[in-house]
């Protein structure tokens, strides 16, 4: 029996044997039209669609009637190379049909929901940093979707190559050659340095830093650390405690050797200070009227035993003024005195309504705010000596510490609970009333200590009621680096007094230990 699967060709000058040749056979049309209804036949029990079969028969059986006449009508030289034509004819049609039957893709399914305009809200914490200005409180669904696709692809420095198509490709070439041309002869597109440079503000989240040798490990205190503090020009480090002590070292982060010690009889250091220009230090007791200078430049020490004009039992805290040459001493029922170093002697007071708990000056000397014990934040004028503005701190019953940012865009003030309250400098000084931009509340017992690094984007927050309460908070963000201090790791212990180097290249703190831990911030690149 035939198989019916099998299109017999004839036989062609290259597939006939060498010396037999015979001619084709004569083309039967009902032959090959029942050959033909029996594919169609068995395809369509296979399941295959009319558009399939349709296909499949321009394939397999596409020009053969036209082929088979050729055949029959040329000699057989012309046999191989009518074949070999076709065949190739063949390929480029199949080619075609291919490419035009291809299916487009589409949607697997579509839900009706997203076709509404459903309005979104804006103000929800996790898609405010979507929104560009106070008109987009609300937005469709469609557009936040373009949004948030937007982000993404510039956060992920735009569309990548693999995702554009073909024709984006070609016109995204055609347009960066176009930009060449024009920009040839442009100077400043050439020199795209400065433009494409990392960022110079500090990132949040996680501070690269480095622990470094303790600053004072030459010389470490007997007694509790009380002050530590950077020189303001040169690559030097202080400091004092209740050994009745005060050292200073030369910080290399590596052996930070000594320079030279003082020791200071029967007077344990509750605060010492560089003055402003560096040369002298002040240091002031516990329980004593008496303070010392100490005259770097000359290697003396002058004990100053009465301030013409102070009429109180002791000097204890104090500040140093920006302008240089004068202090600020915190007396007791809410005074403050303003004394001049050069005559030693009292040129103006101011009082507040309670007993003062800190006190801080503006970045330029001009303000000063003084938080006193009941939580009310007083804003005195400098010139005048007259007070402009004064506010209760939000939620303080007792305040303890308070510090301005060298900027002058920042206020903070520590309370008795440990939260440390940031304000607007402006709003401080413009409203009785005004309102935190954040409440730290990473602190579980007094904040003591509060200090702005020069560049005013951290603030470091600290208690001495206990161990590793130091915090340092990230400005403008308003976030606490999550890496310091190390955890399950006692590094810092009870933490008296913070500060940072003057181009905040390191940080160190006094603890209870007698020690000095330094830190190298690795961001910042200078002492």
């Amino acid at each position: 029996m035939e198989d019916t699967n099998v299109i017999r060709l004839p036989v062609t000058e290259d597939t006939a044997p060498a010396k037999k040749r015979t001619r084709p056979p004569k083309f039967d049309p009902e032959q090959e039209e029942g050959k033909r209804q029996r594919h169609v036949k068995r395809l369509a029990e296979l399941g295959q669609t009319d558009r399939s079969v349709k296909l499949l028969e321009e394939l397999v059986f596409g020009a053969e009637d036209e082929l088979l006449d050729r055949l029959v009508e040329d000699d057989e030289e012309q046999t191989g190379t009518l074949l070999a034509e076709d065949a190739v004819d063949e390929a480029e049609d199949e080619d075609e049909a291919r490419l035009q039957l291809r299916p487009t893709r589409e949607a697997a399914w579509v839900d009706e929901d997203d076709e509404l305009e459903e309005e979104v809200d804006m103000r929800h914490r996790y898609r405010r940093d979507l929104m560009r200005g106070q008109a987009e409180s609300t937005m469709s669904k469609q557009k936040l979707q373009q949004r948030m696709r937007d982000q993404f692809q510039k956060s992920m420095g735009g569309t990548p190559s693999w995702a554009e198509s073909h024709e984006k490709k070609k016109k995204k070439k055609a347009d960066e050659e176009e930009e060449d041309d024009e920009d040839e002869d442009d100077d400043l597109l050439r020199r795209t340095g400065n433009f494409v440079a990392s960022s110079d503000s500090l990132p949040s989240g996680v501070l690269r830093l480095k622990k470094c040798l303790h600053a004072n490990s030459a010389r470490p205190s007997e007694d509790r650390l009380t002050t530590v503090q950077f020189h303001p020009s040169a690559q030097v480090v202080m400091t004092a405690g209740l050994d009745q002590s005060v050292s200073l070292f030369q910080v290399d982060g590596k052996t930070n050797p000594k320079i030279q010690s003082i020791h200071l009889e029967r007077f344990p250091v509750h605060k010492a200070q560089f003055s402003r220009d560096g040369e002298t230090v002040i240091a002031t007791s516990l329980k004593n009227k008496m303070f010392y200078l100490y005259d770097m430049m000359e290697g003396r020490v002058t004990p100053v035993h009465t301030v013409r004009g102070l009429s109180e039992p002791r000097v204890k805290e104090f500040s140093v003024c920006p302008e240089g040459g004068a202090l600020l001493l915190t007396g007791t029922n809410g005074y403050l005195h303003l004394l001049t170093l050069k005559t030693k002697e009292v040129i103006g007071s101011m009082k507040i309504n309670g007993d003062v708990s800190s006190v801080a000056f503006s970045h330029d000397g001009s303000r000063i705010f003084a938080n006193s014990e009941e939580g009310e934040v007083y804003v005195w004028d400098m010139r005048s000596s007259r007070c402009v503005n004064r506010f209760i701190d939000d939620g303080c019953v007792k305040g303890t510490s308070i510090a301005a940012s060298p900027n002058g865009q920042y206020l903070a003030c520590g309370s008795q609970s440990g939260v440390v309250n940031v304000y607007s400098q402006e709003a401080c000084l413009n409203s009785a009333n005004p309102k935190p931009l954040k409440a730290v509340m990473n602190l579980l017992t007094s904040a003591t200590s509060l200090t702005f690094n020069p560049s005013s984007e951290i603030l470091a927050v600290a208690s001495r009621a206990e161990d590793e309460a130091v915090r340092l908070v990230h400005l403008p963000s308003l976030t606490v680096f999550s890496n310091f201090p190390v955890f399950k790791r006692k590094i810092v212990y009870r933490a008296s007094c913070l500060d940072f180097s003057p181009h905040s290249g390191f940080f160190s703190l006094a603890n209870n230990k007698g020690h000095a831990p330094l830190f190298r911030l690795l961001h910042y690149k200078d002492f």
